[in-house]
């Protein structure tokens, strides 16, 4: 989900001071689009960051529901994905991450994906670190074999307990029996309207309260304890790629700018430039699944 309000117990406010910063220092030279040079950059690097968002997953044919024709029905993300919306209409609710569920299980991770989980595997076994810090909730990464993964915006096949809290892995299809050839998103379909006590339920120890998707909401926070291992990763980083984001969605937008800022190199991979583009060392212009594999490829100095 895209959210623009976050609060982290300090942590969110040491950023955004870190970010300001940055907007007052001196845009750098036009971002290089030599592949020779990122490569060499690359070939040294011991602390990767990699940035992701829903350019990445565009290209396997995953819905984005932003800009114009990005409906569920009559419907933007925005009008669904709040907690108001769950607590008046749970049910339209879960017919929307149903219909996303059923459609992501028909889709796979693209070259680009795989590039990076490759990349973190090979690097691993040189002592070398990847970190994949992600704004999708799709699981892409996760299927195409990336472990070291940091969700921001959690997992749509995650869900979390209204009453107990519980936070549990689920790719059950459908999720339960009143959802099944549930969630079509032709604007004339009606509401399934589903009873509460139809919708998925916690099976904890009993508790049976409503689930909900464990993604985060419009006017909910982002989890603190993310949020600070993403500060971490990217305190250490000595090279952070930006892969598929519009750098226009914060915290997220602020975090690249900022590794710049300290003469870190970043490297852009995106179809268009992005109101970020001049802070960085790197531009690649194109479809990331065609610009990534080449870059992340294994060079001649690696073992």
């Amino acid at each position: 989900m895209i959210v623009r309000q976050f609060t982290s117990r300090g942590v969110t406010s040491h950023l955004c001071a870190r970010f300001k910063e940055t907007q007052n220092r001196p845009v750098m030279a036009r971002p290089s689009s030599d592949l020779a040079a990122f490569r060499e950059v690359f070939s040294k690097a011991k602390h990767v960051a990699i940035l992701t968002g829903a350019g990445v997953s565009a290209e396997s044919g995953v819905p984005t529901f932003r800009g114009e024709g990005g409906f569920w029905r009559k419907w933007q993300a925005q009008d669904l994905a709040t907690p108001g919306a769950f607590s008046q209409n749970p049910s339209r609710v879960w017919e929307f991450y149903h219909y996303r569920r059923e459609v992501m299980l028909t889709k796979s991770p693209n070259s680009a994906h795989v590039a990076i989980a490759e990349c973190e595997a090979r690097l691993q076994k040189q002592g070398r670190r990847v970190t994949v810090i992600t704004q999708n909730i799709d699981e892409l990464h996760r299927r195409a074999g990336s472990t070291n993964i940091l969700e921001m915006h959690g997992s749509l096949f995650n869900t979390r307990c209204m009453s107990c809290g519980h936070v549990g892995v689920n790719h059950k299809s459908p999720i339960c029996a009143a959802l099944e050839g549930k969630g079509a998103p032709d604007p004339n379909t009606s509401d399934a309207q589903i009873p509460p006590h139809d919708l998925p339920r916690c099976e904890q120890g009993g508790c049976s309260g409503l689930l909900r998707p464990n993604v985060v909401w419009f006017g909910e926070t982002l989890d603190s304890d993310i949020l600070t291992r993403v500060e971490e990763e990217l305190d250490l980083c000595d090279l952070c790629l930006v892969v598929g984001t519009s750098s226009i969605v914060y915290p997220a937008a602020m975090f690249a700018p900022q590794v710049a800022a300290r003469g870190i190199p970043v490297a852009e991979f995106n179809m268009e430039e992005t109101p970020a583009t001049m802070r960085f060392r790197f531009h690649f212009q194109g479809p990331c699944g065609t610009t990534l594999p080449p870059a992340l490829a294994r060079h001649n100095n690696e073992p």
